[in-house]
């Protein structure tokens, strides 16, 4: 499960479980049920201790790998509700009362990819890890709220290519294509991200939370409609 780690003015909320970057099963860090509600849970922890800043990263070869295929496939006719979920953790993170980096370590795919985006900024390592939406090459709609996050958060071109041709972007590739600001080495990484969110800590509150909200309101509308069952409504 995830948990979290802080130190001064800065949380790191990692995706996966203690330890799991010596785990050989490399975990996905997917999106299933009883991983979303401990991100929520770690989250209204964080909150709780005091809105400074938020690192959101992860260990090993994955930073998620998005939605759970599995619970999916065994339970089609829970998919709108389930995606409402994976909406409003996008949400909550768009509207954190504290500035957000993420501290992409690995591959990013689909939904996780989404995930990163929430983030007010976002560094992405060099060496290994792709950030990428495959829906297309998997012949995956993309809800009308992800659709908006894309639109929202990307460049045009990058947004185009990205949802149209499943590429996928390693860190250089992402940075120069305003997916992320800054691709560093993975010896930099947390480092560079603590770095930034420590500068911005002094900038959190419910104020924040307020122009977060001010600023990508039509987006959030977007994410908290209800998933029809054809996703494209």
């Amino acid at each position: 499960m995830p948990y979290v780690t802080t130190s001064d003015a800065v949380h790191t909320l990692y995706l996966g479980a203690e330890g799991a970057e010596l785990d050989e099963t490399n975990p996905e860090n997917r999106f299933k049920i009883d991983w979303l509600d401990s991100v929520h849970a770690e989250l209204d922890q964080i909150a709780a201790a005091a809105p400074d800043a938020l690192v959101i990263t992860a260990t090993g070869k994955f930073f998620t790998n998005g939605l759970d295929v599995d619970y999916i496939g065994a339970n089609a006719d829970k998919l709108p509700a389930y995606l409402d979920r994976v909406h409003a953790l996008y949400a909550r993170v768009l509207t954190l009362p504290m500035p957000t980096v993420a501290a992409i370590n690995g591959h990013a795919f689909g939904a996780g990819a989404m995930l990163a985006l929430c983030a007010d900024h976002r560094i992405m390592r060099t060496e290994r890890g792709f950030w990428s939406l495959p829906e297309v090459l998997l012949g995956m709609p993309f809800t009308t709220g992800m659709a908006s996050l894309l639109r929202v958060r990307l460049p045009d071109s990058t947004v185009t290519e990205a949802m149209t041709t499943g590429r996928r972007y390693g860190g250089v590739d992402a940075a120069a294509a305003g997916i992320v600001e800054q691709a560093v080495d993975v010896e930099q990484l947390l480092t560079a991200a603590a770095e930034i969110a420590a500068g911005r800590a002094s900038l959190a509150g419910p104020t924040l939370t307020l122009i977060k909200k001010g600023l990508r309101a039509p987006l959030l509308a977007d994410l908290d409609r209800p998933t029809p069952p054809s996703l494209l409504g």
